[in-house]
Parts: C-alpha cells; structure tokens; sequence
C-alpha cells in the first residue's frame, strides 16, 4: 500500500534533483551567491554589446537602420528561446556547459565585427548569389549569438541553485535583475564609453576578452569541484585559445583596417577618419590623380563630376534675390563654392552637424581647393548644429535661398530631413520670393522615392519644378547596369522660374529645361507625403546610389 504524501508547507524550497545538491565551494555561499550575481551582470552587459555592434556595424555597412535592428533583435529573441530549450540538456552538467557556452560566445561575439567588415570590404563588390552576402553573414551572427545567449540563461539558474537552494521564484528574480542591470550598463557602455574611444573592432574585441575571462573564472574558480580534471583542463586550454585569437586580432586590427579600407577604396587613401558623426574616407586629390570623398563607405563626391551636380543644384535657386543663402548639410563647402560664385551675396550660413569634417574641408589641400577655399570667404558662417533642430529655432523670413544639399532619403537617419515637417520648417525661413532646393536623389534607380519627395515638399504648401541632370553610370547586383543620374526639386510659394544661369552676374550653366521633360515622363502620381509619423522613403530604391 502507498503512503499518502501531506503537501509541503508553503515557502518549502523544492527537493534537489538527484546529482544537484549544493556544491562544494571554496567561499561561502554568500559570497559565492554575490559572485554568480556578479557574472550574470558582466555576462548580460557583453551580451548587449554584440547585440549593437551588429546593429551598428550593420547600419554602417547596409544601412537602412530601422530593418537591421529588426533583423538583428528579431532573430536574436527567437534565437534566445531556441538556446534555452536546448541548453535543458546540459543542465546535469551546468558548469562544464556554462564554461563552453562562455567560451564560444566570446569568441563568435568578439570577432563578429571584424567578420562582416572583412565579408563587407572583400566580398561587397562580387554580385551575384553573394550580392546580399553581409546581410547573409549577419543573420549568421544574430543567430549564433542569441543561441549562445539564450543558453546561459537555465544554466546560470542551475548554478545559482546549487550555491544555495532558494524557491524558483526567488532565484529567477536574483537572476534577472543582474541580468537587466548587466543589460543597461552594456546598453550604455557601447555608445558612450567603448565606441567612441576605441572604435567598433576593438571595441567588441575587448568585449569578448572580458566575455571568457568571466566565464571561465566564475566556472574554474567556485564550481570546478564540479568538473573532471579533464574538464578542467580542456576548459583552460579552450579559453587561452580564444583570448590568445581576440588578442592577436586586437594587435593587427589597426592593420586589419587599412587592408580592407584598401580593399574598399583602392591603395589611394589619404584620408581615413572617424567624426561623432560618420566614417570620412579621402581618395586622390594628389599628383593630379581624381579626388573621391566616402562618408559611411558611400562615395558622395567623385571630382570628375562634382561640378555638374552642384552647379545643377544651385543656381537655378539663385535666380531672383539671393543675397541671404542658407546651406543645410554641404559640409564639403562644395555647394557654398557655387554660392558664392554669384555677385550680390552677402551671407552664407551653412549647417552642418559634422564639424570635424567642415574643418577637413577648410584644411585639407586637394579638398579646399576643389571647393574653391570657401570656407574662408568672410561671407561663410557656419553652424554645428542639426539641421531639423535649427530650423526649429530659425529666424523666420530670413533667406532668400535655401539649398538642402543632404544624403538620399534611403535610411532612417536622413527620412526626416525629408518630411514634409522638415519641408514647412524651410518655408517658414523663405522671404518673400523665396526659393527652396532640395537634392532628391537618383530618378532612375529610385523614381518612387524621388517623386514622394516632391509630394511631400508640395504637401508643406510649395510649388515644385521637379528636374534632373544625367551623371555617370553606376552598376548594379549582378553587375548589370544601371543609368545614373542626379533628380533635384526646385520650390517656392509662387511657381518658380528654373532659369540657366542667364541672368546678370550669374555664372552661365547648361539648359536644364530638357531634364524638367525628361522628369514628366516618369511622374508617379497620388503618391502620399512622407511625415515624422510615416516615413515613406525606406526599401524605395534598390541600388545604393551615393549623393554627389
């Protein structure tokens, strides 16, 4: 006959599992309690770190923020409830587990970013099946590391139960708050503390690095009781192993760099420099060789035809009153070169929230003199500041030209200086007879996105001529290609005049009449503006196109 069991009395911790009693320790369980707790955190914060790294890598080199943050942090969580699941069976072996699950992820996390900037610089241009291959590489990642992360989850509470037996409960609420405080000092350590003092390479290196040292001292200093010498050993060599890895990529990341830059931009680099901003890279410029201008791996000025784009963009905003120009974005000094080509200007205010790169354009030879050493004409004021935010604060009626010489609408970043808020904002600082231009981005490759733009800049209450001019070809995934060409919309309260530079004191440029009907053509009608609350712009083009 079986004997009834009487129900535990409330708040009875759970009988052991069998071969899950405490652990010998050699602290006492106190202090073996604060050192689990402890290693959740430092292990939670390395965590988070991979997370934005590839977030942050991936917006660099893919762009378009928004779907490579859902990209990553969607597969991650999935990833994360698959590893626990499969981490139920190491739990018999919680330690051993823990300390291979630690090791494999400082070593995947770690050299994560330094695999897709090798993947992005040496591979990047190949096409075909591998046109996508970064995107590929980082789904990859997100995967295995949100595995791995998923996996320390029911180890680390089997560990901290065999410090000293607790109600479930309990141990879950421990558990989690080191985790999510771990989580936070990560979350802001990235930004703050290790982007901008050592960069994304070294900075996730040095993560990983402190990633298995937590490890395998949390596991070979309180539970290696629990382990075979064996294990103990192999765990020791398997974590020398990966920081020996992570401290040699960390002695050749600097060569590492400018290998793949190499890769990237030719043998040329001059100039190669990381603002708060954006990554600058300087090609050219010298022995008469052509200079390029990258911003974020894009290529945004190409010399050999630089003047065609922005003399197309502003003087035909120049005709009619033009002595108080305003400049958003133009930190090449490119545009304030056209500017300042046309007599009566009496001031150029440029705002440009990358005063580093403002500074290289005013010292740099070969880039101040393409740009006709603008920035020191006494007429150039510039600003460091947000072009949206200023605006806010701006004058109103205080220009008679304002020139929107920013990058394509084509990620997150830019979409709202491309609103119809944005749009209203300019109008509100245009004098009477005023005029507005705004670069719009390629019409050929991404006419849908052109044409919302001058939707939206209809929609702040101006009327728009919509023209083009035709630059070089550019190719496309799988190496076919693709015309280029440079779409911008000229505005005002009253139709505006797109003149040719004809007017007196004007420099004289080519007729643009033929590319306002070569735009009508591909007009795209009842497209709805793009606003803070709806950005309209992303997933648009299919082919990255740089600006100038």
């Amino acid at each position: 006959m079986i004997e009834p069991h009487a129900p535990a009395p409330p708040g009875t911790a759970p009988p052991p599992r069998r071969g899950a009693g405490q652990a010998r320790l050699p602290v006492r369980p106190a202090t073996g309690r604060f050192l689990v707790l402890t290693g959740v955190f430092v292990c939670a914060a390395c965590g988070l770190v991979y997370e934005l790294e590839l977030v942050a890598l991936a917006s660099y080199l893919i762009g378009d923020s928004i779907t490579q943050a859902s990209v990553v942090l969607s597969v991650m969580v999935f990833a994360m409830g698959i590893g626990s699941l499969l981490a139920k069976r190491l739990r018999c072996r919680a330690a051993a587990g823990f300390g291979a699950v630690e090791a494999l992820l400082a070593l995947i996390g770690g050299c994560s970013a330094m695999a897709l900037y090798a993947v992005f610089a040496w591979t990047g241009d190949w096409g075909g099946a591998w046109a996508n291959g970064s995107s590929y590489l980082l789904v990859a990642f997100s995967l295995a590391i949100g595995l791995l992360i998923g996996a320390e989850v029911p180890l680390l509470m089997e560990l901290i139960q065999r410090v000293r037996r607790q109600d479930a409960g309990g141990a879950v609420a421990d558990l989690f708050a080191a985790d999510y405080v771990g989580a936070l000092a990560g979350g802001l350590a990235f930004p703050f503390l290790l982007l901008p003092l050592l960069g994304q390479l070294t900075a996730t290196l040095i993560t990983g690095t402190v990633n298995a040292i937590a490890g395998a001292a949390l596991v070979l200093g309180l539970f290696r009781q629990d382990l075979t010498r064996r294990g103990r050993w192999l765990l020791v060599v398997a974590n020398l192993l990966v920081l020996a890895l992570l401290a040699s990529a960390a002695v050749l990341v600097d060569d590492f760099e400018r290998s793949a830059r190499h890769a990237m931009y030719g043998r040329d680099v001059r100039v190669a420099m990381h603002t708060d901003v954006q990554d600058v890279v300087l090609t050219g410029g010298t022995d008469g060789s052509r200079l390029d201008l990258y911003l974020d791996g894009r290529l945004r000025v190409s010399g050999s035809d630089e003047r065609r784009y922005h003399e197309a963009l502003v003087h035909p905003a120049m005709n009619g009153p033009h002595a108080r120009v305003l400049v958003l974005g133009g930190g090449d000094g490119l545009a304030v070169r056209e500017v300042l080509r046309h007599r009566g200007v009496h001031r150029v205010d440029v705002v440009e929230l990358d005063t580093e790169f403002v500074e290289l354009a005013r010292t740099d030879p070969a880039l101040s003199a393409l740009n006709g050493h603008a920035y020191e004409d006494p007429r150039v004021r510039v600003v460091a500041a947000d072009a949206f935010g200023w605006l806010r604060q701006a004058p109103r009626d205080a220009y008679d030209v304002v020139v929107s010489d920013l990058p394509d609408p084509e990620d997150t970043s830019s979409t709202k200086l491309y609103s119809q808020e944005f749009y209203g904002l300019a109008r509100a600082v245009l004098g009477d007879g005023g005029r507005l231009v705004v670069h719009a981005g390629p019409v050929a490759a991404r006419p849908r996105a052109f044409w919302t733009v001058d939707a939206t800049v209809r929609a702040a209450g101006l009327r728009t001529v919509p023209y083009s001019v035709g630059g070089r070809d550019s190719y496309a995934a799988g190496g076919s290609r693709v015309p280029h060409d440079w779409g911008y919309v000229l505005a005002a309260r009253t139709r505006p005049y797109l003149g040719d530079g004809a007017a007196e004191g004007a420099p004289r440029v080519p007729s643009l009449q033929a590319g306002v009907r070569a735009m009508e053509r591909t007009r795209l009608e009842g497209l709805p503006p793009s606003t803070l609350v709806h950005p309209r712009y992303a997933d648009y083009g299919e082919y990255a196109e740089y600006a100038d």
